[in-house]
């Protein structure tokens, strides 16, 4: 994957998500096809934190069966950092590396997003708006 697809009116929900969630982080995750987000699944934050996020293994669950029922794939982790910049934390990299999708951060300051993938370390890819 070498650029995720995401609708300004996704991005849109997910930073008004992001802002809802504040102080700790937002979650969520992303189905489509190849590089396409095609729907959003919003997840729990079950940590509570502003530095960290942990979807619990039932939601994980549900996601999978959604993805699987409606024919599609989980294309990307959705999460924002609160209270700083869109780029992965080492704890982000470290699960970046049992996740190997894309990785779409909203800055809580600059009001961004950035997406990431993982190769021998994160590098980020673009977002394009179809």
């Amino acid at each position: 994957m070498q650029k995720i697809i995401l609708k300004q009116s996704d991005k849109k929900i997910l930073a008004q998500y992001s802002e809802n969630q504040k102080p700790n982080e937002a979650c969520a995750i992303l189905f489509g096809k190849e590089d396409k987000v095609l729907d959003i699944f919003f997840t729990d934050n079950i940590e509570e934190s502003p530095i960290n996020f942990t979807i619990s293994n039932e939601q994980l669950i549900e996601a999978y069966k959604i993805a699987e029922d409606q024919n599609v794939e989980i294309v990307g982790i959705f999460h924002s950092h609160p209270n700083s910049d869109a780029f992965p934390s080492n704890t982000d990299k470290k699960f970046m590396q049992s996740n190997p999708v894309a990785w779409i951060i909203y800055s809580g300051i600059n009001k961004n997003f950035k997406a990431y993938i993982l190769e021998s370390d994160s590098i980020e890819i673009p977002i394009e708006e179809k």
